[in-house]
């Protein structure tokens, strides 16, 4: 294991940014080739899924962050947004279990547009990072 990141985009070299970059772009792809219709197949409710996606990904940007992997002001609202999403499935998931959850769809339909608002953020992230490496580039 590594320390964490001296470096955010905010400040980071073009070498530095061009590594973060790299490995967000593959973090990314292996996320949406990989984990995505993993997560599909596992046995359980819709519900069951969607929240360890949500769970999965506020890991994930808890490490973009610790590894400096964007810029940090958009990488905790990211955070901000999967922490709420992973916070209404376990809700709604614990109201399921007490017998009172099966008529809150609202929730999951809520968690589902923020998990989407926090993935337009990670890919505006990395096409943030990609502009400022060609900028420096030019």
């Amino acid at each position: 294991m590594h320390n964490p990141a001296l470096h955010t985009a905010e400040d980071a070299t073009p070498q530095e940014l061009k590594q973060a970059v790299l490995r967000l772009l593959v973090m990314l792809v292996l996320l949406g080739l990989l984990v995505v219709p993993f997560l599909m197949l596992f046995p359980g409710g819709e519900t069951t899924r969607v929240g360890l996606l949500a769970w999965l990904m506020v890991g994930l940007t808890l490490y973009w962050l610790y590894a400096g992997l964007g810029y940090q002001s958009m990488l905790l609202v990211q955070l901000m947004a999967f922490s709420a999403a992973a916070t209404i499935l376990t809700a709604k998931a614990a109201l399921v279990l007490v017998g009172l959850g099966h008529n809150v769809d609202l929730l999951r339909w809520s968690a589902r547009v923020l998990i989407i608002v926090g993935a337009l953020l990670a890919v505006g992230n990395l096409g943030w990072m990609y502009l400022a490496l060609r900028k420096i580039k030019s």
